[in-house]
């Protein structure tokens, strides 16, 4: 089918996560991950494919995003993305660095790490692979494995302002909260279909780059101080929604287990 366009942030809210626990914060700090990730204990993940906008007989492409948990001081933080408007996939929505499969790379890992690297210039020794999601098939046709990474400061970023607009971070806690969760629903000739979303208040962020900036990973309290006093000034929100905000959702689940 042909896929519509709609504006996501325009549609209605159905549902929030108001009645279910956020996650403690003892459970977000880099010790209490490592452990749960070497815990076998059950759990569901909540959703893991969007309905197909394209042909389903066509084999989805296989691909890899990296979650990048950023070790700060106050807490984790989760780096994100925002694509640049003329990408033919996801334009202009947030996401994680990632990207399609190559024939070189030995795993998703590989293919995280090394699009990571490509996309916002973060050396992979600066990341600690603590394991990986459910694979979470989008709309679009990609079979996109989660990859889950502590990022040890110092480092830098370098955008590739070819493929990416900004980058941000989010607190971890922030997200694993579902009092911040919403559920929105499109309904369009033939069907409908509803989607995860997160709305961040920019005037929240701690620090924004755009592709002619590079930043340190240890970015001083006052370079902090005149970014969050720039993104309240501009206002609004970034709008975390889609696969994005479903693979949010599913580490929720992971983590609340």
């Amino acid at each position: 089918m042909i896929r519509p366009v709609f504006e996501p942030e325009s549609l209605p809210v159905i549902a929030t996560g108001a009645d279910l626990p956020a996650v403690a914060g003892d459970r977000l700090t880099p010790d209490a991950l490592r452990a749960r990730f070497e815990r076998p204990l059950a759990w569901t993940p909540e959703k893991i494919a969007d309905a197909p906008w394209r042909n389903t007989e066509i084999d989805p492409r296989v691909a890899a995003v990296l979650v990048p948990l950023v070790v700060r001081e106050h807490g984790l933080t989760v780096l994100l993305t925002q694509r640049a408007d003329h990408l033919n996939d996801h334009a202009g929505q947030v996401s994680f660095p990632g990207g399609r499969q190559e024939p070189f790379d030995a795993d998703a890992i590989a293919t995280a790490l090394r699009e990571a690297r490509e996309e916002v210039g973060l050396d992979a020794s600066r990341v600690e692979i603590l394991g990986a999601l459910p694979d979470y098939l989008t709309g679009t046709g990609f079979c996109v494995s989660p990859v889950i990474g502590l990022v040890h400061p110092p480092f830098t970023l370098q955008m590739d302002a070819l493929e990416v607009a900004e980058v941000f971070e989010v607190p971890l806690a922030f997200l694993m909260n579902p009092a911040n969760h919403e559920e929105r629903l499109f309904r369009y000739e033939g069907g409908e279909r509803r989607f995860f979303a997160m709305p961040y208040p920019r005037d929240e962020l701690a620090a924004t780059i755009n592709p002619t900036q590079r930043r340190s990973g240890e970015a001083s309290l006052q370079a902090t101080e005149a970014a969050s006093e720039q993104t309240a000034v501009q206002g609004g929100h970034h709008f975390i929604w889609g696969a994005t905000a479903a693979m949010l959702r599913n580490l929720y689940r992971f983590l609340a287990a």
